[in-house]
């Protein structure tokens, strides 16, 4: 969750005047409202999931719910990324702050939803190329398929 508050301190307070126009302003929020959804979604999700990892299985109803978030962050992602075309940066680096922390979230919900991708950095190769399933999905799939 403290990742979620950085970037939007970050999203409000530092970027927004480095920005040289406000269509450049609306590309970047564009951009990192994605982010800010599937943070707070995964972050939320470990939170809760204290609970129950090891011990017992995700709610079902709960599970539904991260079932919908799923399908949300993707519509969201998706969203923002007509938003960055709509209001275009109107430089190359703005576009580059903008398409980074765009993609920034697309990795996050991969990792979330997709394959797990996030390993400690010596062993990230080898464990990537196994194309594992998150755990959140696993916790899915364990409470609504019994």
């Amino acid at each position: 969750m403290a990742s979620v508050l950085t970037f939007t301190l970050l999203g409000v307070w530092v970027v927004p005047p480095i920005l040289p126009s406000g269509s450049d302003v609306a590309a970047f929020w564009s951009a990192l409202a994605p982010l800010l959804l599937v943070l707070l979604h995964g972050g939320a999700y470990w939170l809760l999931a204290r609970r129950w990892v090891g011990t017992s299985r995700m709610p079902v109803g709960l599970a539904r719910t991260f079932w919908v978030l799923k399908w949300l962050n993707l519509v969201v992602l998706v969203g923002g990324l007509v938003g960055i075309v709509a209001w275009w940066p109107s430089s190359w680096l703005s576009a580059v702050l903008v398409l980074f922390t765009w993609a920034f979230g697309a990795v996050e919900y991969l990792n979330y939803f997709v394959v797990r991708l996030s390993y400690p950095a010596r062993a990230w190769l080898p464990e990537v190329r196994r194309f594992r399933t998150p755990r959140l999905v696993r916790d899915i799939r364990q409470a609504t398929h019994r």
